[in-house]
């Protein structure tokens, strides 16, 4: 397993230096580095052994989760974490979308999770990831799940894709995520795609043959295997592989997957690591030692072994890639982006799942770990999803080829040399909802709410709640504090949605919508 620890004194909080030894090696090196993005799917930000340590424990909104993940721990205190990511849109497909392009909802095609009986679809004519480093002489590959296409029904019954809805066509795969056709794949030539929430039995589609018993590309694979132990071994043979990856060529790499996403059972759950650190030996009951966050319904959260057995799963899965790559030379020169595509409820304030928009939802782990390139440290930026391709494209060296029309951020410069960066941070990040609009900044979730649910396919017809929750006085956010109970603190917040609104495009800005209460400009 990959567990490099540093020095605490070496950390110097907020503001990152730059060496000049590393600066020097930088510059002087030709050699591009890999870039490595993994994101399991439905993990919140405090759910890492790290943040219950000093100095990272200053950081945490109330309490972290008291999970194993020594990993993840070797990533965060050997990288750059950040206090303050948000997933804007704290949705699957939503999240995708924007991680993918750069772009937020409006440009990339994508308002809700793609699902049977939705359009919603990442646009063909935009520009990704994938697309963006392939044509900078990269080695592309993508593995796990997708959940970025709208899903047809374009297979035959026994789950292999033909393209088309005559016979034998006519049938779908999965109700949400779908297998995503060649055409579809946007500048991904290496590609191992995983559906479907059970993860013992995911069903897989690739352009490797050798990796699916020879199967061709789009016919259904059946691994039985836990997902992300088969697609970590997929991903250190493809490493290997020089049929598909150059080994003059750096790497961009994508790993999906899927836990610790529900269900939490005994049937999707790796329960060798929930009876070796969450069962009842250690933990009789599901109560506040378990279940630690104040705001939380222990008997909500009934499922909490079964999350966290997953969250140490997937951290295992990780240190098998990492520990390959630091056999092979690779790990210091590759960016590891450790994230996630939104968190999980797991009981606070009565909820389990996602899509709304309070912290446990809202706030996913966000660390950069590349030693050759940034020093360690913590790092306060409010890093919106879109601002993931840019920072990603700066940190390799190739941000003169991000295109024109992408809408994140480039934050690099404030990650490797910050003393010399003339960059601000952002003040706010915009949150989205399918029934709300609202700002995150430093201190505040604030939140325009409809008369209507997230998911509600009726139109609203007009704003049922606006409030924000002052994360500082209230890190578990229980006292809503309405607009009329702090009426200057709620208009600058509007002002700041105003603003983020038209800088996205969004519907509610080109509509005009609650123009009453939003003072668009």
């Amino acid at each position: 397993m990959y567990l490099k620890y540093f020095s605490l004194f070496t950390l110097t909080i907020l503001t990152l230096s730059c060496s000049s030894q590393k600066k020097t090696k930088l510059e002087t090196s030709d050699k591009k580095p890999n870039v490595l993005i993994i994101f399991p799917d439905q993990l919140r930000r405090y759910s890492a052994g790290f943040w219950s340590e000093a100095p990272y424990k200053d950081f945490v909104k109330g309490k972290s989760d008291p999970v194993v993940t020594p990993n993840i721990d070797g990533l965060a205190k050997n990288g750059i974490v950040f206090t303050n990511a948000i997933s804007n849109f704290p949705l699957c497909s939503p999240y995708r979308g924007m991680l993918m392009s750069g772009r937020y909802p409006e440009q990339n095609g994508i308002w809700n999770n793609c699902k049977i009986g939705r359009k919603h679809s990442l646009k063909d004519d935009i520009s990704t990831i994938p697309d963006l480093f392939l044509e900078a002489g990269y080695n592309t590959s993508y593995f796990g799940k997708c959940h970025w296409l709208k899903n047809d029904p374009l297979f035959d019954k026994n789950g292999n894709y033909v393209g088309t809805t005559e016979a034998p066509g006519g049938h779908h795969v999965n109700k949400y995520d779908t297998y995503v056709p060649s055409d579809k794949r946007h500048g991904i030539e290496y590609f191992y795609q995983a559906l479907k929430d059970e993860h013992f039995n995911p069903r897989i589609y690739s352009n490797d043959p050798d990796a699916i018993e020879g199967k061709k590309d789009g016919e259904l694979h059946l691994p039985k295997m836990f997902s992300a132990k088969n697609e970590a071994e997929k991903i250190i043979s493809y490493l290997h592989n020089k049929k598909y990856r150059d080994p003059n060529k750096p790497f961009c790499m994508i790993w999906s997957m899927n836990p610790p996403h529900n269900p939490w059972d005994d049937a999707n759950t790796d329960m060798e690591s929930l009876h070796e650190h969450y069962d009842t030996d250690k933990y009789p009951h599901i109560d506040k030692d378990l279940v630690v966050r104040k705001n939380a319904d222990v008997t909500i959260a009934n499922y909490a072994r079964h999350y966290y057995a997953n969250v140490t799963s997937a951290d295992k899965y990780i240190g098998y890639v990492l520990e390959e790559l630091k056999k092979t030379g690779e790990l210091d020169n590759t960016i590891v982006i450790f994230s996630s595509d939104h968190g999980e409820m797991l009981g606070s304030h009565g909820l389990t799942g996602k899509n709304v928009v309070e912290l446990e939802s809202l706030a996913i782990p966000f660390i950069v770990h590349w030693p050759e390139g940034v020093d360690a440290g913590i790092s306060d930026i409010i890093m919106s999803v879109p601002d993931v391709l840019p920072t990603v494209m700066g940190l390799a060296g190739i941000d003169k080829d991000i295109p024109n029309d992408i809408e994140g951020t480039n934050y690099a410069s404030l990650l490797t040399a910050p003393s010399k960066s003339d960059l601000k941070k952002p003040e706010a990040a915009l949150i989205m909802l399918g029934n709300s609009r609202g700002v995150q900044t430093n201190r505040y979730t604030f939140c325009v709410q409809e008369n209507k649910k997230p998911w509600d396919n009726k139109k609203a017809t007009s704003v049922a709640s606006v409030f924000f929750y002052d994360n500082e006085k209230d890190p578990y956010q229980l006292h809503q504090i309405l607009a009329s109970e702090q009426p200057e603190v709620t208009d600058k917040l509007l002002t700041t949605l105003s603003e983020l609104l038209k800088k996205t495009n969004d519907p509610w800005y080109q509509n005009k919508k609650y123009s009453d209460l939003i003072p668009y400009q």
